[in-house]
Protein backbone atom coordinates (compact mmCIF):
# COMPACT_ATOMS: atom_id res chain seq x y z
CA UNK A 1 0.00 0.00 0.00
CA UNK A 2 2.85 2.43 0.80
CA UNK A 3 3.95 2.74 -2.84
CA UNK A 4 0.49 3.02 -4.33
CA UNK A 5 -1.62 4.89 -1.79
CA UNK A 6 -0.68 8.34 -3.07
CA UNK A 7 -1.34 7.48 -6.71
CA UNK A 8 -4.53 5.62 -5.92
CA UNK A 9 -5.86 8.36 -3.70
CA UNK A 10 -4.83 11.15 -6.06
CA UNK A 11 -6.86 9.53 -8.82
CA UNK A 12 -9.88 9.74 -6.56
CA UNK A 13 -9.55 13.36 -5.41
CA UNK A 14 -12.68 15.35 -6.07
CA UNK A 15 -15.53 17.27 -4.60
CA UNK A 16 -18.38 14.90 -3.75
CA UNK A 17 -21.58 16.50 -4.89
CA UNK A 18 -24.93 15.13 -3.76
CA UNK A 19 -28.43 16.09 -2.72
CA UNK A 20 -31.91 16.60 -4.05
CA UNK A 21 -30.73 19.13 -6.61
CA UNK A 22 -28.04 18.29 -9.12
CA UNK A 23 -24.88 20.35 -9.35
CA UNK A 24 -25.37 23.33 -11.61
CA UNK A 25 -29.11 22.71 -11.88
CA UNK A 26 -31.14 25.82 -12.71
CA UNK A 27 -33.94 26.14 -10.18
CA UNK A 28 -36.63 28.85 -10.12
CA UNK A 29 -34.38 30.81 -7.74
CA UNK A 30 -31.12 30.23 -9.60
CA UNK A 31 -28.28 27.70 -9.94
CA UNK A 32 -27.73 25.37 -6.97
CA UNK A 33 -24.62 23.49 -5.87
CA UNK A 34 -24.65 21.09 -2.92
CA UNK A 35 -21.88 19.47 -0.85
CA UNK A 36 -21.69 16.45 1.46
CA UNK A 37 -19.08 15.78 4.16
CA UNK A 38 -19.58 12.00 3.97
CA UNK A 39 -16.37 10.20 2.87
CA UNK A 40 -16.49 8.70 -0.58
CA UNK A 41 -15.82 4.96 -0.84
CA UNK A 42 -13.74 3.36 -3.58
CA UNK A 43 -11.54 0.41 -4.47
CA UNK A 44 -7.94 1.62 -4.73
CA UNK A 45 -6.22 0.48 -7.91
CA UNK A 46 -4.12 -1.58 -8.38
CA UNK A 47 -5.08 -3.41 -5.18
CA UNK A 48 -8.62 -4.40 -6.16
CA UNK A 49 -7.62 -7.93 -7.09
CA UNK A 50 -5.13 -10.55 -5.92
CA UNK A 51 -3.48 -13.48 -7.66
CA UNK A 52 -2.04 -16.45 -5.75
CA UNK A 53 0.46 -18.78 -7.44
CA UNK A 54 1.42 -22.42 -6.89
CA UNK A 55 4.35 -22.64 -6.60
CA UNK A 56 4.40 -19.18 -4.93
CA UNK A 57 7.62 -18.00 -6.60
CA UNK A 58 6.37 -18.67 -10.13
CA UNK A 59 4.68 -16.02 -12.26
CA UNK A 60 3.73 -18.31 -15.14
CA UNK A 61 0.10 -18.29 -16.21
CA UNK A 62 0.01 -22.05 -15.71
CA UNK A 63 0.94 -21.55 -12.04
CA UNK A 64 -2.02 -19.28 -11.22
CA UNK A 65 -3.79 -20.97 -8.32
CA UNK A 66 -6.49 -18.54 -7.11
CA UNK A 67 -7.69 -15.17 -8.41
CA UNK A 68 -9.95 -12.93 -6.31
CA UNK A 69 -11.43 -9.47 -6.82
CA UNK A 70 -13.33 -6.96 -4.66
CA UNK A 71 -16.68 -5.95 -6.14
CA UNK A 72 -20.22 -4.77 -5.34
CA UNK A 73 -19.13 -2.08 -2.86
CA UNK A 74 -22.04 -0.54 -0.93
CA UNK A 75 -21.94 2.14 1.76
CA UNK A 76 -24.05 4.11 4.21
CA UNK A 77 -23.16 7.33 6.00
CA UNK A 78 -24.31 8.67 9.36
CA UNK A 79 -23.43 12.31 9.96
CA UNK A 80 -25.62 13.33 12.89
CA UNK A 81 -23.02 13.19 15.69
CA UNK A 82 -19.53 14.44 16.50
CA UNK A 83 -18.12 11.86 14.11
CA UNK A 84 -19.18 11.12 10.54
CA UNK A 85 -19.31 7.35 10.21
CA UNK A 86 -19.31 5.52 6.88
CA UNK A 87 -19.94 1.77 6.83
CA UNK A 88 -19.05 -0.18 3.71
CA UNK A 89 -19.78 -3.75 2.67
CA UNK A 90 -18.45 -5.57 -0.37
CA UNK A 91 -18.10 -8.96 -2.00
CA UNK A 92 -14.94 -10.87 -2.83
CA UNK A 93 -15.42 -13.11 -5.85
CA UNK A 94 -12.79 -15.81 -6.35
CA UNK A 95 -11.92 -18.51 -8.85
CA UNK A 96 -9.49 -21.41 -8.37
CA UNK A 97 -7.54 -23.31 -10.99
CA UNK A 98 -8.34 -26.84 -9.88
CA UNK A 99 -11.77 -28.09 -8.93
CA UNK A 100 -11.21 -30.56 -6.16
CA UNK A 101 -11.92 -31.08 -2.47
CA UNK A 102 -13.36 -28.34 -0.28
CA UNK A 103 -10.75 -25.72 0.45
CA UNK A 104 -10.36 -22.53 2.50
CA UNK A 105 -8.18 -19.69 1.19
CA UNK A 106 -7.32 -16.78 3.49
CA UNK A 107 -6.64 -13.36 1.94
CA UNK A 108 -6.03 -10.01 3.71
CA UNK A 109 -7.78 -6.78 2.77
CA UNK A 110 -7.22 -3.25 4.05
CA UNK A 111 -9.41 -0.23 4.67
CA UNK A 112 -7.68 3.16 4.71
CA UNK A 113 -9.11 6.56 5.57
CA UNK A 114 -7.36 9.17 3.41
CA UNK A 115 -7.60 12.94 3.83
CA UNK A 116 -7.00 15.35 0.99
CA UNK A 117 -6.00 12.61 -1.44
CA UNK A 118 -2.65 11.80 0.20
CA UNK A 119 -2.68 11.82 4.02
CA UNK A 120 -3.45 8.34 5.39
CA UNK A 121 -5.35 8.96 8.63
CA UNK A 122 -5.88 5.30 9.55
CA UNK A 123 -5.47 1.83 8.12
CA UNK A 124 -6.81 -1.53 9.24
CA UNK A 125 -6.06 -4.98 7.84
CA UNK A 126 -8.54 -7.86 8.08
CA UNK A 127 -8.28 -11.48 6.97
CA UNK A 128 -11.21 -13.01 5.14
CA UNK A 129 -11.75 -16.71 4.46
CA UNK A 130 -12.86 -17.73 0.97
CA UNK A 131 -14.50 -21.17 1.13
CA UNK A 132 -14.53 -23.26 -2.02
CA UNK A 133 -17.08 -26.09 -1.86
CA UNK A 134 -16.06 -29.53 -3.07
CA UNK A 135 -15.87 -29.64 -6.85
CA UNK A 136 -16.63 -25.92 -7.20
CA UNK A 137 -14.41 -23.56 -9.19
CA UNK A 138 -15.89 -20.31 -7.84
CA UNK A 139 -16.62 -18.91 -4.38
CA UNK A 140 -17.76 -15.65 -2.82
CA UNK A 141 -16.93 -14.06 0.53
CA UNK A 142 -18.02 -10.79 2.16
CA UNK A 143 -16.07 -7.97 3.79
CA UNK A 144 -16.85 -4.86 5.81
CA UNK A 145 -15.05 -1.61 6.57
CA UNK A 146 -15.73 1.55 8.57
CA UNK A 147 -14.47 5.11 8.30
CA UNK A 148 -14.86 7.44 11.28
CA UNK A 149 -14.02 11.09 10.69
CA UNK A 150 -14.32 14.06 13.01
CA UNK A 151 -17.10 16.33 11.79
CA UNK A 152 -14.95 19.39 12.43
CA UNK A 153 -12.23 18.09 10.08
CA UNK A 154 -14.72 17.25 7.32
CA UNK A 155 -16.65 20.52 7.57
CA UNK A 156 -15.83 23.34 5.23
CA UNK A 157 -15.28 26.83 6.70
CA UNK A 158 -18.46 28.85 6.45
CA UNK A 159 -17.07 31.35 3.95
CA UNK A 160 -15.90 28.54 1.66
CA UNK A 161 -19.22 26.75 1.98
CA UNK A 162 -21.06 29.93 1.01
CA UNK A 163 -18.93 30.27 -2.11
CA UNK A 164 -19.65 26.71 -3.18
CA UNK A 165 -23.32 26.36 -2.25
CA UNK A 166 -24.72 29.81 -2.89
CA UNK A 167 -27.44 30.20 -5.49
CA UNK A 168 -26.00 31.53 -8.75
CA UNK A 169 -28.65 33.23 -10.83
CA UNK A 170 -28.53 33.16 -14.62
CA UNK A 171 -27.28 36.51 -15.83
CA UNK A 172 -25.05 37.19 -12.82
CA UNK A 173 -21.56 38.30 -13.82
CA UNK A 174 -19.97 35.27 -12.13
CA UNK A 175 -22.75 32.76 -12.75
CA UNK A 176 -20.55 30.65 -15.01
CA UNK A 177 -17.42 30.88 -12.83
CA UNK A 178 -16.50 27.61 -11.14
CA UNK A 179 -15.79 28.35 -7.44
CA UNK A 180 -13.19 25.55 -7.53
CA UNK A 181 -11.09 27.78 -9.80
CA UNK A 182 -10.17 29.74 -6.67
CA UNK A 183 -7.01 28.16 -5.15
CA UNK A 184 -8.18 28.90 -1.59
CA UNK A 185 -11.51 27.17 -2.20
CA UNK A 186 -9.83 24.22 -3.88
CA UNK A 187 -7.35 23.79 -1.00
CA UNK A 188 -10.10 24.00 1.65
CA UNK A 189 -12.21 21.42 -0.17
CA UNK A 190 -9.23 19.08 -0.49
CA UNK A 191 -8.47 19.33 3.26
CA UNK A 192 -12.09 18.58 4.15
CA UNK A 193 -12.42 15.71 1.69
CA UNK A 194 -12.03 12.19 3.10
CA UNK A 195 -12.11 8.85 1.33
CA UNK A 196 -12.45 5.25 2.48
CA UNK A 197 -10.19 3.23 0.18
CA UNK A 198 -10.47 -0.56 -0.01
CA UNK A 199 -8.12 -3.15 -1.44
CA UNK A 200 -6.20 -6.35 -0.86
CA UNK A 201 -3.17 -5.96 1.40
CA UNK A 202 -0.69 -7.05 -1.25
CA UNK A 203 2.98 -7.92 -0.87
CA UNK A 204 5.55 -6.00 -2.91
CA UNK A 205 5.73 -8.93 -5.34
CA UNK A 206 1.95 -8.98 -5.74
CA UNK A 207 1.89 -5.21 -6.33
CA UNK A 208 4.54 -5.56 -9.03
CA UNK A 209 2.56 -8.34 -10.67
CA UNK A 210 -0.63 -6.27 -10.73
CA UNK A 211 1.22 -3.26 -12.11
CA UNK A 212 3.05 -5.09 -14.91
CA UNK A 213 0.83 -7.97 -16.03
Amino acid sequence: MSKTKAAAAAALIGLTLAGCSREGEIMPTGIVTTYTACPSVAIAAPTGDITLFDPPQSRDASAIDVVAAITNVRSTCGDSGEHIVTNATFDIQARRRDRGPARDVVVPYYASVVQGGQNVVSKSVTNVVIRFAEGQERATASGTATAQVLRAAATLPEDIRRQITRVRRPGDADAAVDPMADPAVRAAVQRAHFELLLGFNLTEAQLRYNATR
